[in-house]
């Protein structure tokens, strides 16, 4: 981790913790820095990860947020290097005037966005839809189903730019199409040996490869 300087905490959720960082090697860009959580040394990566990674791995689009690195580091914690955005769409709808539906909110600490500028007009409407739309075209073609599309999850970047981020409840799909259970929050763990081999293969149809290396242990994990 020491090509990479922690800024600020900018965001904690279920899976981990997510910071404003620098990263050294790459010309002090600034990128997000996400710690995936784990509770101890032996408990194995979350599957919300492992699905976030090996999906994140295979799309390149200027709608989608980049992932840039994985670092495993001190033997048992997991960081995934994104670009970085300035806030998300809950954040930007809330540093909105009130007199314009918001609740004038200040933006996140070390935001450069110009609200003022920005807004939330017409043409800025149309182009944040247009970009949603465009995000979600481009998982479908790529056989992936975001399944956890909401403002907090729709980063926005300083020129106004919308993208789709946070992929760990996604599911690549096959044809013909499964029905999938709605327990998408079904914490199964991998180890972090399994985890990278996994990774290694690049195999975007993830679900196809856990069900077969569970079903081989004579279980069939829910997906």
């Amino acid at each position: 981790m020491e090509n990479y300087q922690k800024i600020e905490k900018i965001g904690e959720g279920t899976y981990g913790v997510v910071y404003k960082a620098r990263d050294l090697s790459n010309g002090g860009r600034i990128v997000a820095l996400k710690k995936i959580r784990l509770e101890a040394e032996d408990e194995g990566v979350p599957s919300t990860a492992i699905r976030e990674i090996s999906l994140l791995k295979e799309m390149n689009d200027p709608n989608i947020v980049r992932l840039f690195n994985i670092v495993h580091a001190d033997g048992h914690k997991l960081y995934l290097v994104f670009e970085f955005l300035d806030c998300d769409l809950k954040k930007y709808m809330e540093a909105l005037p009130v007199s314009d539906g918001g609740r004038g909110k200040a933006l996140p600490e070390g935001s450069t966005m110009d609200m003022q500028r920005l807004g939330l007009g017409k043409d800025m409407v149309k182009k944040f839809m247009a970009q949603l739309v465009e995000g979600v075209r481009y998982c479908h073609s790529h056989r992936v189903l975001h399944r956890d599309l909401k403002p907090q999850n729709l980063l926005i970047d300083r020129e106004g730019n919308l993208k789709l981020a946070d992929f760990g409840l996604a599911r690549a799909f096959g044809v013909p199409l499964r029905t999938y259970t709605h327990e998408v929050t079904n914490a199964w763990n991998f180890s972090f040996a399994t985890a990278f081999a996994h990774l290694a293969t690049r195999s975007s149809h993830y679900g196809t490869a856990r069900q077969k290396s569970f079903s081989a242990a004579g279980n069939t994990p829910r997906v």
